[in-house]
């Protein structure tokens, strides 16, 4: 029999403004433990230098997350011009040199081939598997792998400022699956002067911002009291980018049990994905067919 997993039994999202030195996999931890939760999980990993919008799901919650994974999320980064690295960050050792500086119109024409949809190959330090294996364990033994590209699409990708001649700051809004430390490599082989990312911060992920996240700080400040439960947001701010229907309460129930239940919509179509509420809560994910939700995934927070 599998053992029983302990902690309280609590859904919904918190908004964390991730610092530099951590995982994402240990902010996750940190604040399990400080809800004492008994499940929770986050959306989009973060490098460990990386700061900004770390999405963290509890319970429920948690079944929301591919929707936030797959949600567009922005970046603002800078890049140092004139070195590449084998990490293509600054944490790693500097491979290529150039004292070539490129003026901000060479560097506006250059955007334009880094948006729409795009091949990326991500770096050699990443956590891409090959083989079975993840590509920096490999990476860290010295081999050099053939990365195979993969799609990306980039919204956009902007010049927001140039505090000298070595660093450009940019931003990027993106879909899933992108490596913004590619970008800054590829950028600077495009450019001819060589470049990796110097500093990387996610200013919103899907519907969730950086304006109001908590800190790490803050969260150890109120660990494990009322205070902390109050900056939970509800699960259905993870289904923002789905159309909404709604149910009656014996839809609800037929949804729960995993059957089509009738909903209401105006503006879905059939075939859509969306999602069902009752009495403001959210009851199941599925597909809209002929007046009736099909659903996919359930939330049990009744």
């Amino acid at each position: 029999m599998a053992r029983k997993r302990k902690g309280r039994d609590i859904s919904g999202w918190v908004v964390i403004d991730k610092p530099a030195g951590i995982t994402s996999t240990a902010v996750v931890n940190k604040l399990r433990w400080a809800f004492e939760a008994k499940k929770a999980g986050h959306a989009g990993t973060l490098d460990p230098e990386a700061t900004g919008v770390l999405a963290i799901a509890f319970g429920e919650a948690t079944k929301t997350v591919p929707y936030i994974t797959d949600a567009l999320k922005a970046y603002e980064f800078t890049v140092r011009l004139g070195q590449a690295t084998n990490t293509d960050d600054a944490e790693g050792e500097v491979i290529a040199t150039s004292d070539l500086r490129p003026d901000d119109a060479a560097i506006k024409d250059a955007l334009g081939a880094f948006v729409g949809d795009i091949e990326q190959v991500p770096p050699q330090f990443s956590a891409v598997k090959i083989d079975g294996e993840r590509a920096y364990k490999r990476a860290r033994d010295g081999e050099e792998m053939d990365i195979a590209a993969r799609p990306l699409f980039v919204e956009s990708l902007l010049l927001t400022d140039r505090p000298d001649a070595d660093h450009v700051t940019l931003e990027m809004v993106c879909g899933k699956g992108g490596y913004v430390r590619s970008i800054a490599r590829d950028l600077g082989a495009a450019l001819g002067c060589h470049g990796h990312v110097r500093e990387l911060r996610r200013i919103w992920s899907g519907p969730f911002e950086a304006a109001g996240a908590l800190t790490l700080d803050q969260v150890e400040e109120i660990a494990r009291t009322p205070a902390l439960d109050a900056h939970l947001l509800p699960l259905e701010q993870g289904l923002s980018d789905l159309p909404m229907v709604t149910t009656t309460a014996e839809g609800a129930t037929r949804l729960r049990n995993g059957n089509p239940g009738m909903v209401f919509a105006s503006d879905v179509d059939y075939g859509e994905e969306c999602w069902a509420a009752h009495e403001g809560r959210a009851v199941a994910v599925g597909r809209f067919k002929a007046g009736e939700l099909h659903p996919s995934r359930v939330f049990n927070t009744a």
